[in-house]
């Protein structure tokens, strides 16, 4: 099972609480975090892209670097670790994220892959007069397969005529073209993003779901894999979780508390006001990531406990099928790296092939 970080390109990372680590981010932090996990042998590191943050007291995400720049700098810095962007389809034209995903394919030498996003957030994109207006809701899948199609196009032909509802390139070009045609990701679980994934991506991310309910996401798999029988294409699953580990199980759930009890509410209304509309689709992950039962982690599923357990925990993942891998985050990233890579990998049946 491929294990890789995802890394906290906005402040705090991925607990909304006054009682967890808080930081801000920066490129010295995400650069010691990512050459942890190369020499832990991790697979991958992926960054998400936020435009606009929660508030609140902890100013949940006001703070955040940018994604294709963060990745070319961490790209020039590792050798093994593939490497992950996340696109704003809605700020970047496709023909410009190709020419900046084969800028860092020769940075990294071939461990480049793009993270698709549509957008579900309006201030993000309201605030630069980008935002497309409600029916965004409806059809970004439509857009999203547009755009896909015309970085398939020129990352293998190096040119692109698509003509299209969203985009036309007349002669559009692209070259150096990448030494490896980038990996795909779409984080889309409706209906429409599986459709989307199931044709365009290579990895298709989804998430977790519970605490210490390790095959919870397994509903997921099975509708993926109804969409890509109707592709033929083999796309796998990788699941996004959370682990707050520790010595015994005892220590690791008062942590896990902890946040709990801190949890920002002002930022988890902002989150919940900023989602309604997506709620348009059920099956959308933004109906998971604002719900309130625990918003304090943005509803991520998240593994509690000593190292022994989370090793156990994300060996049963493996089991689901259809799971290609697991992308993990950590109330405190730095520690969490070293005793990931110390304390739990050793211990998981399904990374014994992995020396530091």
């Amino acid at each position: 099972m491929e294990i890789g970080v995802f890394i906290p390109i906005g402040n705090n990372g991925w607990l909304i609480s006054e009682n967890s680590p808080q930081y801000m981010p920066s490129f010295d932090l995400n650069k010691e975090i990512v050459l942890k996990a190369e020499g832990y042998g991790l697979d991958f590191a992926l960054s998400m892209i936020k435009l606009r943050g929660f508030g609140g007291k902890t100013q949940f995400w006001e703070h955040n670097l940018e994604s294709f720049t963060l990745m070319a700098g961490l790209a020039a810095v590792t050798s093994k670790i593939k490497i992950f962007a996340t696109a704003a389809t809605l700020t970047i034209p496709p023909a410009i994220v190709a020419r900046m995903a084969s800028t860092i394919d020769s940075i990294s030498h071939g461990r480049f892959g793009i993270n698709l996003v549509t957008g579900w957030q309006k201030a993000e994109y309201d605030q630069m007069g980008l935002w497309p207006g409600e029916e965004h809701y409806v059809k970004r899948y439509d857009m999203l397969t547009e755009y896909a199609q015309i970085l398939r196009d020129l990352f293998d032909t190096g040119v692109s005529n698509f003509k299209g509802q969203y985009f036309e390139m007349t002669d559009c070009r692209v070259s150096p073209k990448p030494q490896v045609a980038p990996k795909i990701i779409c984080a889309g679980s409706s209906d429409d993003g599986l459709a989307f994934s199931a044709q365009y991506a290579d990895y298709a991310f989804c998430l977790g779901v519970g605490v210490n309910t390790p095959k919870a996401f397994e509903k997921n798999n099975i509708r993926l894999k109804a969409a890509t029988d109707k592709t033929g294409r083999d796309v796998k699953t990788f699941v996004l979780m959370m682990v707050i580990a520790d010595e015994t199980d005892a220590a690791a759930e008062a942590k896990w508390q902890s946040y709990r009890d801190g949890v920002d509410e002002d930022a988890v209304k902002w989150l919940k006001a900023q989602s309604a509309p997506n709620a348009v689709n059920k099956t959308t992950n933004v109906v998971q990531l604002s719900d309130t039962v625990s918003a304090v982690n943005i509803n991520m599923g998240t593994l509690v406990g000593s190292y022994a357990k989370i090793a156990a925990m994300l060996d049963e993942m493996a089991e689901v099928e259809g799971t290609g891998g697991v992308l993990l985050t950590f109330d405190d990233f730095l520690k969490g790296m070293d005793d990931f890579g110390q304390k739990i990998q050793p211990l998981m049946k399904t990374r014994k092939h992995i020396t530091a």
